[in-house]
Order: structure tokens, then C-alpha cells, then sequence
């Protein structure tokens, strides 16, 4: 197939870039420049509501990846608004352009985040068909899933991967993540009961593949492992990989949320997702825990 990738720049985007292009897809990455690449280029400026027409001409499937980082700033007004018209907007873009040219896909893959079921700490496991958080979050993939979801409209199946925390050396959250671990001073955060939502960059990638090339898969899917550990458990499993000592003592939640305001949400808060809907699909993850999964990452710890 010919697939359009947006953000094929980032984490994401260019190891699905590479592992569509060995299984002999045509890949093309959207982008708001032009710039040297393997693949074919085209150029987009939301801003401005503009668009390469050849980008939605000559694409079969369109994988929708674009979107602010959550975690780069904290979240002033104007890096919400950021946050979500960066998502929202791209989605419309692409979706008005098909429409006037009355343009269909095989397939529409769009990003998402397990976020969209609000930043609490409690025993639900959430499913797709719980509804949306009240929070900032909850309503940003609340707003980002419809903007997705106009494509059935134009005769198109529409997945919404729902991403838990990518672990990646080359990026993401994690990097961040083991700073402090490096330094010796792994500690749970906040209350430590939170739990943290993961998923193996490898087996995201797969999930990607599998949702473009399954004309099974439709609608919403939990993207996360099964081994979903309380954050001070999670915590700890970073520090022995490392061999680095553990301490007793949580860093503090006022601490967080003085340092990066309500952003701090993501780190303090989170419960489990239920994933049997992408296993009822036959995907089989590579990394079912979270030891064996930062082992691949950081073979010579």
C-alpha cells in the first residue's frame, strides 16, 4: 500500500517508517518542511490550512501520528491549547482535504493515548468502552478521537490505538525517567500506588502493522503490557536493571507539582487498562514484562 505517515519524524514514526518500507510497503511522511529522507515527501502547514493535494491523492492508508509532546513543557494555556490543536487540527486538515476530493482510505491509524480515561489511581481496570476522564486529558482524546473518527464518513476503517508509556532508549518518557535512577536516586513518586501503563516501542510498532494490514481491526484498542506494576514497584524494577539502590523515601508529591504543575498528573496518577481486545485480534507481544523489556533496551546494563 502507499502510506502516509504524519510525525513520521518522531519516536514512533520513523521505526514504523522502516519496518513498513522492509514489508514492501511505499511509505511517504507528511511534514511541515521539506527535508531529506528515504521516503517521499510531503509538505503540510496546519497553520495556514494548507496541504500537498498529491499527500491524500496517492495514499491508500493514512497513519496519524502528528501531535505536541504532553511531556515537553508544563502546561501553561498556551501549551494546552498547543497540545490539542496540534491534534485536532492536523486531523481536520487531512480529513477536509479527502472530503472535497471525495476521497477513501483502506485504512485511517491514528495515535491515542490511554490518558483518555482521566488521570485517577484506583482498582477499575479500565476497557475500551468505559467512557472519557473529565480531565485535561480525557478531553483532549476525547476531541482527538473524533477528529478521527469523520473518516468513517468517507468509507473508511478507522483504528485508535490507545498508547501506554513507550519505553525507548532513543527517546520518550523513559529516558527521562532514568536520570535519577542513573544518579542512585530511584525512589517511587507520590503516593507509589499509581500504576504505570507500559508498552515496548517494538511491540507498538507491530500493533501499528497489524492495524493497517487486519481489515479486522476497527474502532478502539488498549495498547499497553500486561504487566502493569504500582509505580514504586515500577520504580524498583528500573533501579535493579540499573543496579542501583532503591530508596524508601517517595519524592514528594508537592514537590512534583511545584516543579511542573499539572502536568505532574500523569506521574502521580494512573490506573490499569484492560487488553484483551488487541489479544483477541491474535497479536502476541514480544515484551510481556517490564524486566525483560528494559533488558532488551539496555542489553549491557
Amino acid at each position: 500500500m502507499n502510506i502516509l505517515i504524519t510525525g513520521g519524524s518522531g519516536l514512533i514514526g520513523k521505526k514504523l517508517s522502516r519496518i513498513l518500507a522492509e514489508k514492501g510497503h511505499n511509505v511517504a511522511i507528511l511534514s511541515r518542511k521539506q527535508e531529506t529522507s528515504n521516503y517521499k515527501v510531503y509538505t503540510w502547514n496546519i497553520e495556514q490550512n494548507q496541504i500537498d493535494l498529491k499527500a491524500i491523492e496517492e495514499s491508500d492508508c493514512i497513519v496519524h501520528l502528528a501531535g505536541a509532546n504532553i511531556g515537553e513543557k508544563p502546561w501553561s494555556s498556551s501549551q494546552k491549547e498547543l497540545i490539542l490543536k496540534s491534534r485536532i487540527d492536523s486531523a481536520n486538515l487531512l480529513f477536509e482535504t479527502a472530503k472535497k476530493i471525495s476521497k477513501s482510505f483502506k485504512c485511517v491509524v491514528s495515535a491515542s493515548a490511554v490518558g483518555c480515561y482521566g488521570a485517577v489511581t484506583s482498582n477499575h481496570v479500565f476497557k475500551e468502552t468505559d467512557p472519557y476522564g473529565n480531565d485535561f486529558l480525557g478531553s483532549v482524546c476525547k476531541n482527538w478521537e473524533a477528529a478521527i473518527e469523520q473518516f468513517q464518513s468517507l468509507d473508511t476503517r478507522v483504528v485508535k490505538l490507545r498508547t501506554a508509556m513507550v519505553l525507548d532508549k532513543d527517546g520518550g518518557a523513559l529516558t527521562k525517567i532514568i536520570k535519577p535512577v542513573k544518579l542512585g536516586l530511584a525512589s517511587a513518586l507520590g503516593s507509589g500506588r499509581q500504576y504505570v501503563t507500559w508498552i515496548h516501542i517494538d511491540d507498538l510498532v507491530n500493533i501499528y502493522v497489524k492495524a493497517i494490514e487486519d481489515q479486522n481491526l476497527k474502532g478502539a484498542y488498549n495498547c499497553a503490557s500486561m504487566d502493569q506494576k504500582a509505580n514504586k514497584e515500577f520504580m524498583q524494577t528500573l533501579a535493579k536493571t540499573f543496579h542501583k539502590p532503591f530508596w524508601p523515601f517517595n519524592a514528594p508529591s508537592l514537590v512534583l507539582k511545584s516543579l511542573y504543575g499539572e502536568m505532574a498528573d500523569i506521574l502521580l496518577e494512573g490506573s490499569r487498562v484492560d487488553i484483551s481486545k488487541i489479544l483477541s485480534t491474535g497479536f502476541k507481544f514480544q515484551y510481556n514484562y517490564l524486566e525483560d523489556a528494559l533488558k532488551s533496551l539496555y542489553i549491557n546494563v
